[in-house]
């Protein structure tokens, strides 16, 4: 399957999903162990920094920032169950074949998010209902047209990365979704506010964008069955460019109220090079319900 349908089917498969199948430390240094982790177990992946990805020069924009301007996507992550992986049906529906599967969770090293008990708790009660929709809180918000939030926004379908002077900004296929992360230093906003996506403040580290994402709201999903968060999350990127097709991309990821532990997810970013590819005009807005979802809620019993 080409990438330019890849990006078009993996938007539609967390609301196939739930329409019809069956489940199945904070900022810092990049940690070389996840990245080693993912190598060895795909070969391909997010390649431990060596000597010679650090010496390799990429351009650079007008200001002075490595440039990584272009169309992207993720390889072999899929939103349906991070810790599980997909289903057959999945893998069919986006077009990963079995073997270019790869875990998001890195760190724990069992691949679980380190619920809290009650959290564990919720999260199973959503996985065991996302397909049986007797309650509104178990449809995934993504299906909903809901902002995806961090990490979802790189691995639910293709985007782009602009750079002008001072900012990279980021443009997200799924519901016209976007980021601006401003690099030069301004403080963030009040701690009261909280967004979809967060408020992105980002600095170059070498060959490496780091970016400080605080101020989530609890609205957001990691998956579709549930794999949920707070509004107490904090998150810290790191974009690691490779070379001029690949970028590392590695989450640190901490939320005191509902995970005993941060949480590493990496990510292996790819170039889409595609001939006459371009972001889909996604039609979708926020709240948005199909007819089956709105069936399903109101046949349930009061």
């Amino acid at each position: 399957m080409s990438h330019r349908s890849l990006s078009s089917t993996i938007a539609v498969a967390a609301m196939a999903a739930v329409l019809s199948l069956a489940p199945v430390p904070a900022a810092g240094q990049t940690s070389l162990p996840s990245f080693v982790r993912v190598a060895e177990a795909f070969g391909e992946g997010a390649q431990a920094p060596t000597a010679a990805t650090k010496a390799w020069s990429p351009p650079q924009t007008p200001d002075g920032q490595p440039d990584i301007q272009g169309f992207w996507s993720n390889r072999g992550v899929n939103s349906y169950d991070l810790e599980k992986g997909m289903s057959e049906e999945h893998l069919k529906i986006t077009g990963i074949v079995p073997q270019d599967w790869r875990p998001a969770i890195v760190d724990p090293p069992d691949g679980k998010f380190p619920y809290q008990p009650w959290a564990a708790a919720k999260k199973k009660e959503i996985a065991d209902n996302h397909t049986d929709l007797t309650k509104r809180e178990y449809v995934d918000p993504h299906t909903l047209c809901f902002l995806s939030g961090i990490p979802r926004v790189l691995y639910q379908g293709g985007f782009q990365i602009l750079q002008p002077p001072g900012h990279v900004v980021i443009l997200q296929e799924f519901n016209h979704a976007y980021r601006i992360i401003p690099l030069d230093g301004r403080p963030h906003v009040g701690e009261s506010i909280k967004l979809f996506m967060g408020d992105s403040r980002g600095h170059w580290e070498g060959n490496t964008l780091v970016v400080d994402v605080p101020n989530n709201n609890d609205k957001t999903w990691w998956d579709v069955v549930g794999s949920f968060h707070s509004d107490a999350l904090h998150i810290v990127e790191r974009y690691t460019i490779v070379d001029a097709e690949t970028i590392n991309y590695e989450a640190t990821i901490e939320d005191p109220k509902v995970f005993t532990r941060p949480v590493k997810m990496a990510l292996l970013l790819k170039r889409n090079k595609e001939k006459g590819y371009e972001l889909m005009e996604f039609a979708c807005h926020e709240g948005q319900e199909s007819q089956h979802i709105i069936k399903m809620l109101r046949s349930t019993p009061k």
